[in-house]
């Protein structure tokens, strides 16, 4: 993995500016001035590192992850204590009982978790999760102020998640990402409405829940448990069960890392 593979924004306090425009009939945008404002009023600040990373940083990591998959293959007496890393009540892509999960921070409007979601996720999708060996919990880790329409999306995710669409609507927002991650925020709230449509969902209820505000401090929690988990970028992941704890990942890795990982894990 590169440092090119992570969003690490620097930058020491979030600033939102959202501009003044027609709402061009979607009601649901006033939320977005309203919840950003919002979202931001608290203590949150996105100091987070924009340094390039080193080869000694690539060892570390390396000889962390070396010794967390030699861990997960000694008997419990013998391993060190797991991480504890919780999923919880976020979406969930995959059978909810299965023995492995990911954890993901993410961002939908950044550039690199569109790529592991377009390049990596189905080969994860077809091996593991299809098979009901792994699913996917994803947690919201907008980085706002790089990505102003990072929070709207999330918040269209949840309610989307609301009519069990929350994974068409996930897909198509990153498959999409080149096409609203430029505009202004009321005309990107505008084609998330429009994608609900095409999914069929009841679109009072959808535009109703974005207006309601609703998720806006479920998606503050998911970030601040991010940080405190050491996250510093996006993606960001987390393989394992609470029973065996969990091993990170960082950045958008390949499909190799992942199954080293997860057949580690599974015993395979």
């Amino acid at each position: 993995m590169s440092s090119e593979d992570l969003y690490t924004p620097s930058g020491s306090e979030d600033k939102v500016s959202v501009k003044k425009s027609a709402f061009n009939g979607l009601v649901a945008g006033l939320i977005i001035i309203v919840g950003i404002a919002a979202f931001f009023a608290g203590s949150y600040t996105a100091n987070l590192s924009s340094n390039q990373l080193t080869q000694e940083d690539l060892d570390q990591a390396m000889a962390k992850l070396e010794l967390k998959l030699l861990q997960n293959r000694l008997p419990t007496e013998q391993a060190m204590p797991p991480v504890k890393i919780s999923a919880d009540d976020d979406p969930v892509i995959g059978d909810p009982n299965a023995p492995i999960t990911i954890i993901e921070f993410s961002d939908f409007q950044c550039p690199f978790c569109a790529r592991f979601h377009v390049q990596t996720l189905p080969s994860i999708y077809e091996e593991y999760i299809e098979q009901g060996k792994v699913k996917l919990v994803f947690r919201d880790f907008p980085i706002q102020n790089i990505h102003p329409n990072a929070l709207p999306a999330a918040v269209a995710a949840e309610c989307a998640n609301e009519q069990g669409k929350f994974k068409d609507m996930h897909d198509i927002l990153f498959e999409t990402q080149s096409q609203w991650n430029k505009i202004e925020t009321v005309a990107a709230l505008s084609l998330f409405s429009q994608y609900a449509s095409d999914m069929q969902m009841d679109q009072e209820k959808f535009e109703s829940c974005i207006a309601s505000g609703k998720y806006i401090e479920e998606i503050r929690k998911d970030l601040e448990d991010g940080r405190d988990y050491g996250v510093s970028g996006t993606p960001g992941f987390f393989v394992g069960n609470d029973e065996i704890g969990y091993v990170e990942l960082k950045g958008a890795q390949p499909f190799e890392s992942f199954k080293k990982i997860i057949d580690a894990q599974l015993g395979v």
